[in-house]
């Protein structure tokens, strides 16, 4: 068991940092050597999660500018602990007194303070969204490791409240993801879900939804049975995520109303080569990868912190009504496209390099 800050069994990664803090950070350990990592590869990923990147995000403005401090040479892993340190320039304490003494409904403020004793109501402190910037850093290493063998993963919105995508999950690219700013691949869809963001945004309020995602190019192998599932690890990291409700491989839930003889995906041999004929199993069968694609969708309430006045309870347990301030995103979703990716990805890393340690084969 490792503690709530780090994750990964070879791949290990601990991040650190608190919303209003100096910066946020994170710690890679066990990534192979001789890996091509470079700043703007990182980069690249980070600008895809940072705040005030389009008019359906929060408005905070962060460059998010990363810096690699250890672990690198002349771009290259070395094989130890990589740091990767970002820096928090927009910061703004003041917009959370009212929270220092106020518990915001469905926030983390309540469960926090009854756990430690303390907590750091700024921004939300490690509850905060902005603690993501490490595992989309060190995702976006593992990015790199995956590339070497072949291994793409896509994610995109899905649905927005009761808007829903049609998207072909074998021909969605990562270009047709990034073509509007809720990083949804159906254009007509997408329209819906901005306009919906914008009201709920006038409103003051939030809305929830899914975010699909893809997995192309998996080898057939990857996960043991019972406690280290493929699906089981990729539904903890995932539901790490800040405001994931819920978690679903291949059928998910809808495969409850099929019958075994509709669910079942039947084996087929082509050019000596064993596939599925449909791919219901979303590519993990036993908790082990199949070789089909990995297809997981993940729910993402709605944003606890909104701008309309609610009923709560003051820190002393009095009745209060509390409208926070501050900068806040009215949907959680087209930032939190590279985070599932990220989670997917150093998933996916670790349970390579436990295959090769367990059975010797790259």
């Amino acid at each position: 068991m490792t503690l709530g800050n780090t994750f990964g069994n070879i791949f290990r990664i601990t991040t650190w940092g608190e919303s209003h803090g100096p910066g946020i950070g994170v710690v890679v350990d066990g990534c192979p050597p001789r890996i091509a990592v470079s700043e703007k590869d990182i980069q690249f990923e980070l600008n895809r999660r940072r705040p005030g990147q389009s008019k359906i995000t929060t408005p905070r403005k962060e460059a998010d500018v990363c810096r690699i401090l250890s672990g690198v040479l002349n771009g290259k892993t070395l094989g130890t602990p990589i740091a990767v340190w970002v820096d928090n320039f927009d910061a703004r304490s003041t917009d959370y007194q009212e929270i220092e003494k106020a518990y915001r409904p469905s926030h983390a403020d309540y469960t926090t303070q009854m756990k430690y004793g303390i907590r750091d109501a700024a921004g939300g402190g490690r509850s905060s969204a902005r603690e993501t910037i490490g595992r989309v850093a060190a995702g976006a290493i593992a990015k790199n490791i995956l590339n070497g063998h072949h291994i793409e993963v896509i994610a995109y919105v899905k649905r927005v409240y009761d808007i829903e995508a049609e998207v072909n999950v074998r021909s969605v690219r990562l270009r047709d993801v990034e073509k509007n700013i809720v990083r949804c691949p159906d254009p007509l869809a997408a329209q819906a879900m901005i306009s919906t963001i914008e009201q709920m945004r006038a409103e003051g309020d939030s809305v929830g939804g899914v975010i699909e995602a893809v997995v192309r190019g998996v080898p057939v192998g990857l996960g043991s049975p019972v406690f280290s599932k493929l699906e089981a690890d990729l539904a903890q990291g995932l539901l790490s995520l800040p405001a994931s409700k819920g978690f679903e491989v291949g059928s998910g839930f809808s495969g409850t109303f099929m019958r075994g003889s509709e669910h079942n995906d039947v084996f087929e041999a082509k050019k000596g080569k064993i596939s599925t004929r449909t791919n219901n199993s979303g590519g993990i069968q036993g908790g082990i990868s199949n070789g089909e694609n990995i297809v997981l969708r993940v729910a993402f309430k709605p944003t606890a912190t909104i701008l309309r006045s609610q009923e709560t309870v003051t820190t002393k347990g009095k009745k209060t009504n509390l409208k926070p301030r501050g900068r806040h995103d009215p949907c959680v979703l087209p930032r939190a496209v590279p985070m599932v990716e990220s989670m997917i990805r150093l998933v996916l890393v670790d349970h390579l390099l436990l295959h090769r340690a367990q059975t010797g084969e790259e």
